[in-house]
């Protein structure tokens, strides 16, 4: 009996537009810098000798995804204006708080090893998050995880100078990754808010918290920066940037950056690579506003990791994954996976048979994204500011592996030889070819009113374009295919085609009333709807199953969905007092769209529905009539005490979910069905403290922990003739207990940086019978500056060793969650210790 399953989750032409979008940026700054040099030359008549503008700041703003089908088993700022006086500085050179947003600055990123991902530092240094990763780097989607208050990164909103950045997870549908939008040494700083989110941050997903980053600046003197990083398993890192300072009395000036990151995978074949460029202009306009011109590539290519059971973890070792090269031994899996309900010899009472179905040859990803964007902010009157944003996003993803569930036909039927050996292949390369385009604009306006109020309005529109094609390609009798080949439509057979069509549309009206000094109220609300039209355009399952394919079902569904809400209120307050402390409370309401995919990914209204007995359509057609999309109501309260040498702080917060969504998975691996649900209710409450004390001149001790109990609400969940009672069960993968300690101590010129990070065991079935353990880990970072040497400046050697003490973990964990019992290779393992040297110059 099979465990149930729940869940709650042409390259040119695109690359051609964006490059259109950006050189279309390009021109407008430049006619702009051609104006304004007009424009200088009489206001400098005018102004008698007033000092020059050299740009207005943009303010900081408050602020995945299915897995690869194919791969995977078939069942499965710049500163602040100082004008505002609730923006957020990022270029102090500590963590800073305020309110229920934590700003994380760029002298904090320096801290860990160069290139780590943005959300990791978060991890690294904010209570009550968490982020696991199968590399060091943190680069790879397919297998992170992050958690903030019970939200994953598929549930929080996130943008880059404004551009709504979507989810954050693996071959994003609906946005792109920060590690792929840029280059990480370009962040100028970041802020978490941890609180119910932020009404001027755009995303349809959130339903608690934001994650907002901003691009350093291009300087005003001319430069650069070069860093050259060098670590464990042949690992490599190249940045380069080039500012081109000051060029014209407009206040021209960009800069351009490029990095190479390459390392091979800590265990099995293969390697990871990333290549990515961004680019930044920024052209003032008078001394009333500025136009910025963003561009961001990102080229990420990497074999992936297995994902495991637990029981795989604990019996075959934290080293265990594909088989290849082992070409014979990968038929013979397969062909006991595929055709039979046994084992292979020697596995007896070690490996169940869907576990061997899960050992495949490789699987791998290739996913390639071009981002680009033109902001304008500007001072309309003494006190009308607009911001305005508009921005294009394309992306293309090839993603899959050796799938063990269907045959290459042109071998005959696979049989068993009496030497133990296959005949025919048992198997297929699977791969998913994915493509995205969006296009949007945000537009913000803020007013200072009368009686000390403070009023912002604005709007996002984007239309997005998703397109998944599932394709087979045939393995060959004696040797597999080559995992980082083109993957030709020419030389593939088409087992699917599905394409999601979604516009999106968000206002929102708020008002901070400063009551006295120190004391401001926010009122305000957001309006959002969201409508999605596709799913399958062609299937062609039975044409393969009559080819020889032993395909399976393949649960094609289409049709229409909208998530609609007028009036999602959001009120804040704060209040500072007595020089160093802070009272606030934060409450809002969040409502979250539709997720989709594919039509076999499950987690979203169009995945994985049905069977060959109860189509997927059916289903869909039904689940139209009584879906509601899921909300939130979160609350937050905390204190604040901040002074030189101590720093301290303490947060509750409650959350109730409503029509918590979830999809029920039973039947065997050929046979599985599903349906999306709403299933009920979920009530979280928590709590993060943390205490920072400075006691010498350059050492800073920060100890942080976090309790949370997310408990599912429901008592009666039916589903194909079986009740379940989740009342009192704890939300599964997620930690009840967290603990960070982070010591910083800088004398003259050296830098020691060690944190260490506690997570309790987590749940990873609905009914809380197995969990995944408990772990350890810590990291290490030390640098030197050598200061000013010839012509290079802040030359710096920095050496960082993280997983410290080589602990064997479980990390990133992600897609369905069983009801009970250990049926589910969804687990990653985390990466062993690993060393890494850097040398970075400026110029």
């Amino acid at each position: 009996m099979k465990a149930r399953r729940w869940s709650t989750q042409g390259p040119r032409v695109r690359a051609g537009l964006l490059r259109t979008t950006a050189i279309a940026g390009l021109a407008v700054v430049s006619a702009v810098s051609s104006a304004g040099a007009a424009e200088k030359t009489v206001s400098a008549h005018k102004q008698h000798g007033k000092k020059a503008h050299q740009g207005v700041a943009a303010p900081v703003a408050a602020a995945s995804a299915a897995r690869p089908s194919a791969a995977a088993h078939p069942r499965r700022a710049a500163p602040a204006r100082h004008d505002d006086p609730e923006s957020i500085q990022v270029q102090a050179s500590r963590v800073r708080s305020h309110g229920a947003e934590v700003a994380v600055t760029r002298a904090v990123m320096d801290r860990f090893v160069s290139g780590t991902n943005p959300m990791q530092i978060l991890s690294m240094t904010t209570p009550g998050a968490n982020f696991t990763s199968t590399d060091a780097f943190g680069l790879d989607t397919y297998g992170n995880t992050f958690y903030v208050r019970g939200f994953t990164q598929m549930q929080i909103g996130a943008t880059l100078d404004g551009i709504p950045l979507g989810t954050q997870g693996f071959a994003n549908y609906n946005g792109v990754s920060i590690t792929q939008a840029m280059i990480q040494d370009d962040l100028g700083g970041m802020t978490m808010s941890q609180g119910a989110g932020a009404l001027d941050s755009f995303s349809a997903q959130n339903l608690g918290g934001a994650m907002t980053y901003t691009t350093s600046d291009p300087k005003d003197k001319a430069g650069g920066k070069i860093s050259q990083t060098f670590g464990s398993y042949n690992a490599y890192r190249t940045y380069g940037r080039v500012d081109s300072g000051i060029l014209n009395p407009t206040g021209t000036k960009f800069y351009a950056s490029f990095a190479r990151t390459n390392t091979n995978m800590w265990k099995g074949q293969g390697y990871q690579s990333e290549l990515q460029a961004d680019a930044k202009v920024v052209q003032p306009v008078g001394d009333r506003g500025r136009i910025t011109a963003f561009f961001g590539y990102g080229n990420f290519t990497q074999g992936n990791y297995l994902t495991m059971t637990k029981n795989m973890w604990q019996k075959m070792g934290r080293y265990s994954t594909y088989l290849k090269p082992d070409y014979e031994k990968a038929k013979l899996w397969a062909y006991y996976a595929q055709y039979t309900s046994d084992v292979p010899p020697g596995y007896e009472g070690v490996l169940s048979n869907d576990e061997i179905g899960d050992y495949a040859w490789d699987a791998s990803q290739v996913q390639r994204t071009y981002l680009s964007a033109v902001t304008g902010h500007f001072d309309l009157f003494r006190n009308v500011s607009s911001d305005t944003v508009a921005y294009g996003n394309v992306s293309s993803a090839i993603h899959g592996g050796t799938n063990n569930f269907v045959t290459s036909p042109s071998y005959g039927v696979p049989t068993l030889l009496a030497d133990g050996t296959v005949s025919g292949v048992p198997m297929a390369l699977g791969m998913a070819h994915a493509a995205m385009r969006r296009l949007g604009f945000t537009q913000k306006f803020s007013i200072e009113a009368p009686h000390n109020n403070h009023i912002e309005t604005g709007l996002w529109y984007e239309n997005n374009q998703w397109i998944y094609n599932s394709r087979l390609y045939e393995d060959y009798l004696n040797d597999a295919h080559n995992w980082n080949s083109d993957f030709k439509p020419s030389q593939a057979h088409t087992w699917f085609e599905d394409t999601y069509n979604t516009n999106t549309f968000q206002f929102f009206l708020q008002d901070r009333w400063t009551i006295i000094p120190g004391m401001t109220l926010l009122a305000g609300f957001k309006s959002l709807t969201q409508t999605t039209h596709g799913g399958t355009k062609k299937d062609f399952t039975d044409q393969l199953d009559a080819e020889g394919w032993n395909t399976y079902y393949r649960h094609a569904a289409s049709g229409t969905l909208t998530a609609s809400a007028a009036f999602l209120p959001h009120f804040n307050f704060d209040y500072h007092f007595l020089d160093h402390h802070e009272f606030y409370w934060d409450i809002a309401e969040n409502m979250r769209a539709y997720d989709y995919y594919s039509q076999t990914s499950s987690s979203t209204a169009w995945g994985g529905l049905g069977n060959s007995k109860q189509s997927a359509q059916q289903v869909f057609d039904a689940n139209k009539n009584v879906l509601r999309p899921e909300r939130t109501w979160n609350y937050i309260v905390g204190y604040r005490y901040d002074s030189r040498f101590f720093s301290g702080s303490v947060d509750f917060y409650h959350t109730d979910y409503y029509n918590r969504l979830a999809s029920i998975t039973e039947g065997s691996s050929a046979t599985a069905h599903s349906a999306y649900l709403n299933v009920g209710r979920e009530t979280m409450n928590g709590a993060d403290v943390m205490a920072t004390i400075r006691p010498l001149r350059g050492l800073e001790i920060t100890n942080s922990f976090s309790w949370n109990d997310a408990e599912y609400q429901s008592r009666s969940i039916n589903y194909s003739g079986a009740t379940y009672s989740l009342k009192g069960k704890r939300q599964v993968y997620y930690p009840k207990f967290m603990y960070k300690a982070n010591l910083n101590y800088t004398w003259r010129e050296v830098m020691f940086n060690f944190n260490a990070n506690y997570i309790s065991s987590r749940p990873m079935t609905y009914l809380n019978d197995e969990s995944i353990p408990a772990y350890w880990v810590t990291n290490l970072n030390l640098a030197y500056n050598f200061g000013k040497i010839g012509f290079t400046q802040n030359l710096k050697a920095t050496l960082g060793v993280t997983n410290l003490f080589n602990k064997n973990y479980i990390g990133g964990v992600y897609g369905a969650a069983s009801v009970s019992g250990d049926d589910n290779a969804n687990l990653f393992v985390a990466a062993p210790r690993e060393y890494y040297g850097t040398i970075s110059a400026e110029f």
